[in-house]
């Protein structure tokens, strides 16, 4: 028996090729898309992802760019505060001695800071600034995402990576802007950083639940958690 969610897919690509306004494939789920804000980002018709076409896309230098003109710094209370939701989640669901990762921590990392202050055992990594491979070859209790999903041009490949890294028993803790309904798009400051280029809906990151197996998921606010923990 195909899912309700299944024919309303199927249905919609009819429709929307009968129209002929069917458009980029959706780089999480390979679903079809719809215009959504202008020519800068389309909607999938299936996970309601939102994501920038790959013409709109920067290259890596120019990314790269971006990134280093951020001037966070971890020892400021206030950028502590801000990615508190992951670090106090690490700290009271996992001991010192798991071993955690922070994916895409950026130059200075404040989640990094936190937790080696309070011993913990967690290593950095990101494509640009600490680029090692040997760490996407290990399994980990857990991993930290903050503010990083959004700058995926592929997340379906990232996710895919995301969870083979994490062990049987783990968490994913994540935080990004998520788009709701009572959100004005056209004004809503999150989409005008170019290097925001999927944004995501609570359904889609139901989608991402199913789709990649975790047994829990809880959100709150900019902040989710995926796990395959006992509740």
């Amino acid at each position: 028996m195909i899912a309700k969610s299944s024919y309303m897919t199927y249905y919609a690509k009819i429709f929307y090729k009968k129209i002929g306004v069917l458009m980029s494939k959706c780089p999480l789920c390979q679903n079809s898309s719809t215009p959504f804000y202008k020519d800068e980002f389309y909607e999938c018709i299936c996970c309601k992802g939102i994501f920038r076409p790959k013409e709109k896309l920067l290259d890596n230098e120019k990314e790269k760019q971006r990134y280093e003109s951020h001037t966070n710094n971890s020892d400021d209370l206030g950028y502590q505060n801000f990615v508190a939701p992951i670090t106090n989640s690490i700290l009271n669901e996992y001991k010192k001695s798991n071993f955690g990762l922070d994916f895409g921590c950026g130059k200075d990392s404040p989640i990094i800071k936190v937790l080696r202050q309070n011993e913990y055992k967690i290593f950095e990594y990101d494509p640009y600034f600490f680029d090692d491979k040997k760490l996407l070859e290990q399994k980990y209790d857990y991993i930290a995402c903050c503010e990083v999903i959004e700058h995926f041009y592929n997340p379906k490949k990232e996710f895919e990576l995301l969870k083979s890294l994490l062990k049987e028993k783990s968490t994913l803790y994540l935080m990004t802007g998520i788009y709701r309904d009572n959100i004005d798009f056209s004004k809503w400051w999150y989409k005008n950083d170019l290097t925001h280029v999927f944004i995501y809906r609570e359904k889609t990151f139901e989608w991402i639940k199913e789709e990649f197996g975790f047994k829990n998921m809880f959100i709150e606010k900019n902040f989710i958690s995926f796990s395959n923990r006992k509740e």
